[in-house]
């Protein structure tokens, strides 16, 4: 317990933001239009990349003892990459609406 206090002790200003920007990404994705859910979700699967390098850094410059640190660091790397995975085929299969069936 004394760990995790420590944690949020050192990275309130982080977690705050963190938290911030998720309630700002929920309002802003709620609000977007249908026909650009598409670019959006692009735009989404390049800042998931960004958060699969930076939980990589994460994790590399965690010591072997920093449990909640690598414990983030691998739920950074799992969700981001589901992301990654549902919107590339997602967006896969919104292409295959735009091309020319067979007869």
């Amino acid at each position: 317990m004394e760990l995790l206090i420590n944690f949020l002790d050192q990275y309130l200003a982080i977690i705050t933001v963190l938290v911030l920007a998720s309630f700002l990404g929920m309002e802003i994705i709620g609000k977007v239009p249908t026909v650009l859910h598409t670019p959006l979700m692009s735009g989404a699967n390049a800042i998931s990349g960004v958060v699969v390098i930076g939980a990589v850094i994460l994790i590399r410059r965690a010591e072997a003892t920093d449990y909640i640190t690598l414990v983030l660091g691998f739920l950074g790397i799992v969700l981001a990459m589901i992301n990654v995975v549902g919107g590339f085929a997602v967006t896969n299969r919104m292409l295959d609406m735009f091309k020319k069936k067979k007869k």
